[in-house]
């Protein structure tokens, strides 16, 4: 599986100019139009292929995050006519004048992911974290030249970021507007480039962020931070980041929303007499208060002691499943106490009752029958 990045033979941090500008010299080079390359259609659909994704914002942040290839056979998903013609007359063939383009561009949005606890995500809080992305250019401060130095205008097209020749097509000769190849559309080159940052304007650097994490957020979301993303080329604004969340499991509870569930072992005289049994909770020691006579299985509800709800007000509940532990290794003296109650009981030779639940198929035809 090729990457989309060496198909159209740029970086991983490319703008999205330097993408489209190197899909039209590939499909002004590969399309079946004008190649008799048996290999040529395709190479020309994966060349087709790969600018589909990267010249979508959310496709490319997809795939840079490893979703896989995007698109389909020939031109893709949402690649259309005006593309090819772009590619081989610009502008549509139209042949208008859009200007120079402008070096300067918005960065992309950056995607990271944060784990955090469970009590983080109940109750909200900040963390510090290490973000690595584009800044500006500490040298040229976006000028993407060396300091002292500015870009010069184009001898080529004079500024106008543009050249127009006449190609032969399948329409005849037709006059065509094409990026000017000396300064690649810009309309000014850089005499001296910044050779910190190559002339992009930009640099990776690693920097410190504090976020702040909402109460209730959960496993998926997404917490976006406007203009904490890359920087842009030719220090051009930056994008978003989004943060985000996974919550690590906790060793007690489990979550259901704003819910938390959790599981209490109940001693068996407990759970025959009733009682008050303490549970660490996420707000510290709550009384669970267990009924005399208290089955394994059942639950207690303890109000408001869960996550607190996102973008509203109050909590979820704890739910409490108590499990009732029958004891071992009996002593003599605890043994004979309990053949003593046995006895109290009449459960010396406890006859077994089966509940509906665990009925044969029989019993249960014959039960409809006597019911008739």
């Amino acid at each position: 599986m090729s990457d989309y990045y060496d198909v159209l033979g740029v970086s991983r941090d490319a703008s999205a100019e330097d993408i489209k500008r190197a899909y039209r010299k590939l499909a002004r080079k590969l399309h079946p139009d004008v190649t008799d390359d048996p290999a040529a259609g395709e190479q020309f659909k994966e060349v087709s292929q790969a600018y589909d994704t990267l010249s979508n914002p959310d496709k490319r942040a997809s795939y840079d995050r490893g979703g896989g290839q995007q698109g389909g056979a020939g031109f893709g998903q949402g690649f259309g006519f005006s593309d090819i013609m772009d590619a081989f007359f610009g502008q549509g063939g139209q042949g208008g004048g859009r200007g120079p383009a402008s070096r300067t561009q918005r960065g992309q949005d950056a995607l990271i992911r944060v784990d955090i606890d469970l009590a983080e995500a109940a109750f909200g809080g900040e963390r510090s974290i290490q973000v690595d992305t584009a800044v500006l250019c500490p040298t040229c401060k976006g000028s993407c030249c060396q300091p002292g130095t500015s870009p010069a205008t184009c001898d080529i097209c004079h500024g106008q970021g543009q050249v127009q020749r006449v190609v032969r097509s399948l329409l005849g000769q037709v006059m065509t507007t094409q990026p000017c190849p000396s300064c690649q559309g810009f309309g000014t080159v850089l005499p001296s480039p910044c050779l910190e940052c190559s002339g992009e304007g930009r640099v990776r650097a690693r920097r410190p962020l504090t976020i702040r994490i909402p109460a209730g957020v959960d496993t998926g979301t997404r917490i976006q931070l406007a203009s904490q993303g890359e920087v842009g080329t030719g220090g051009g604004p930056p994008g978003d980041l989004y943060v985000e969340i996974h919550e690590r499991p906790h060793p007690v509870f489990t979550r259901n929303g704003d819910d938390l569930h959790c599981t209490l072992e109940v001693p068996m005289t407990a759970a025959a007499l009733g009682a008050s049994i303490p549970l660490e909770t996420l707000d510290g020691l709550e009384d669970v208060d267990v009924r005399a006579g208290a089955q394994a299985g059942e639950t207690v509800t303890l109000r408001d002691k869960g996550a607190e709800h996102l973008r509203a007000t109050g909590r979820g509940d704890l739910v409490v499943t108590l499990d009732v532990a029958t004891p071992r290794d009996l002593d003599e003296e605890q043994e004979e106490l309990l053949r003593r109650l046995a006895e109290l009981r009449g459960e010396v030779k406890p006859a077994g009752k089966l509940s509906p639940a665990h009925q044969g198929v029989f019993s249960k035809l014959r039960g409809r029958f006597r019911d008739r």
